[in-house]
């Protein structure tokens, strides 16, 4: 690769601002420190760009050690910083990386824009969720806006080390997101072979990921810590109760998040004391039995604290207009503040809805049930799912019945 001198590098970096539509406040910004750098590197007979300049540049001109980089630094700090790492990013892969990207839309040619909208409708058809349509969409159009900045427009023209060349842009990611860009890429580039837009099936020669890392040990409360948690739940207002509710249906059913805000009114049977639901993530139909003290929670809430609002869902925002939780909202502030009020530390390991349903897995893997019957009180179709997901040796679980209420019991 033939080295780009240190002006000409700039140059090239700003018209793909401008043709990214960065504000004219942001560009007259980029161009001030621009020429300070240009100014910089001259005063010390440098011609091309290097990590080492941008450093150097940082220290003496704004006092930010390289030390200080992974620290959390003012606004005005990590700005300066910005700068000079789009100026590298963009000598490495020719683009500007998405995390200094601010704006929405970016896609702008007619013929990827085009292709979002018609991969989006291809993901819809496949039945795909809300949630991993919108991943699919946003990833693949990070893609198609890569090749815009690369000058590439036709989609023949992708090539297998194009694709790899974008996937290196997001080194410095957590493993979990690049492997989700690597899934949606796949499925991308496998609706245009399928849809005849392109002539090579090149989601084939994308490599798969063999294995999910698993390096962390899931969080897991102890019994001590569970009981602080619901402890410091204020059930004397209408949202403690919905948050009472929440919460022990996490620790004691072991409920996914997702299918904790989407249960509706009909999926209480209570006169056999069962909920009965679809799974969100398996599309499998799941039956629970309704402990008690989970159904009195639910009882509760439903007569003394939710808003009179004419929603199916059970659970709905405390703060008007009473809506429904939305797809990207976790509930994990529920935990935090309750942990928070319970003088449970909230450092080093986190802490979220799902961290609920660890425990409840662990609990039943302590009192020795069988591998199938967590995996069935869960709702995994796979116990290979479910080893995984307990960090256990399969031939170490011993095969006893349990009796279910009894498992979960935390009294």
């Amino acid at each position: 690769m033939n080295q780009k001198l240190l002006s000409d590098l700039v140059s090239d970096l700003e018209q793909e601002l401008l043709r990214l539509g960065y504000t004219e406040g942001s560009m007259c910004f980029y161009r001030r420190r621009w020429k300070q750098l240009i100014n910089y590197a001259e005063e010390h007979n440098e011609e091309y760009f290097t990590e080492q300049l941008g450093i150097a540049f940082l220290k003496d001109k704004f006092g930010i050690a390289q030390d200080d980089f992974a620290k959390v630094l003012p606004q005005k700090e990590t700005q300066e910083i910005r700068v000079i790492r789009m100026i590298g990013d963009f000598q490495i892969h020719h683009a500007v990386l998405r995390r200094y990207m601010k704006h929405k839309e970016i896609l702008t040619d007619p013929v990827f824009v085009e292709a979002r909208v018609k991969f989006k409708d291809f993901c819809i058809e496949k039945g795909y969720s809300k949630v991993t349509i919108g991943h699919y969409v946003k990833q693949s159009a990070y893609m198609m806006d890569y090749l815009s900045a690369n000058e590439i427009s036709d989609f023949n023209d992708v090539t297998i080390d194009i694709i790899f060349a974008y996937i290196r842009t997001l080194a410095g990611f957590t493993y979990k997101t690049i492997e989700q860009n690597m899934c949606s890429l796949r499925a991308f580039f496998r609706f245009l072979y399928q849809n005849e837009m392109i002539n090579h099936d090149l989601a084939s020669e994308m490599p798969m990921i063999k294995a999910r890392k698993q390096t962390n040990i899931p969080s897991v409360w102890t019994h001590d810590e569970l009981k602080k948690l619901i402890g410091a739940i204020d059930r004397g207002n209408p949202k403690g109760k919905r948050d009472y509710a929440i919460i022990l249906i996490a620790c004691r059913l072991g409920l996914r998040c997702k299918d904790i805000k989407e249960l509706r009114f009909e999926n209480f049977n209570w006169s056999e004391k069962k909920l009965c639901f679809t799974q969100s993530k398996t599309k499998q139909p799941m039956e629970l039995p309704l402990v008690p003290d989970v159904g009195w929670a639910v009882i509760d809430y439903l007569k003394y604290g939710r808003p009179k609002v004419d929603s199916p869902y059970i659970f709905v925002r405390h703060l008007a207009p009473f809506l429904p939780f939305s797809d990207e909202d976790h509930l994990n502030q529920l935990i935090k503040t309750y942990m928070i009020k319970a003088h449970i530390s909230t450092a080093n390991k986190h802490r979220g809805m799902h961290s609920l349903r660890h425990t409840m897995a662990s609990v039943l893997l302590e009192k020795e049930t069988p591998l199938p019957v967590i995996s069935d009180i869960i709702g995994h179709i796979d116990t290979n799912s479910t080893a995984v997901y307990l960090k256990v040796d399969m031939k170490q679980l011993s095969e006893c019945p349990l009796d279910f209420e009894e498992a979960i019991d935390l009294g």
